[in-house]
């Protein structure tokens, strides 16, 4: 069964750092480029970081510089340090595959769908 296990989210002040974590399992990481997009309420959804097997990793234009991606193989885990956190960067974050390459964001598919973390960036 294909599905993801995310964790790390919550609430931060502007200025925090957050880790997010994506456990994946029913397929191995290189099967498919995967990362993380976000979708704040009345905003379209976003790239955040994306990487596949033999490219990447890929940012948003709005996070790079601030967030890195990185993976443990062995786990089968995506990770995404979120550094220098700004109030715009809350959203609900999904660990996703981007089953069109990682420049096709609005075909990327949550691993679990209807899951996401909550990240709230506020004083």
């Amino acid at each position: 069964q294909v599905q993801a296990a995310e964790s790390g989210g919550g609430l931060v002040q502007p200025g925090g750092s957050l880790r997010l974590s994506c456990v994946v399992s029913g397929f191995i990481l290189d099967t498919y480029p995967v990362g993380w997009f976000r979708q704040a309420p009345g905003k379209e959804r976003e790239r955040v970081s994306c990487q596949a097997k033999n490219s990447g990793p890929y940012y948003g234009n709005s996070v790079k510089g601030r967030f890195t991606t990185s993976r443990d193989e062995a786990k089968n885990t995506v990770y995404l340090q979120m550094n220098s956190l700004r109030p715009e960067d809350t959203a609900v974050y999904f660990c996703a595959k981007y089953v069109n390459g990682c420049y096709s964001v609005m075909s990327a598919s949550p691993i679990s769908p209807g899951q996401g973390t909550q990240v709230t960036v506020s004083s």
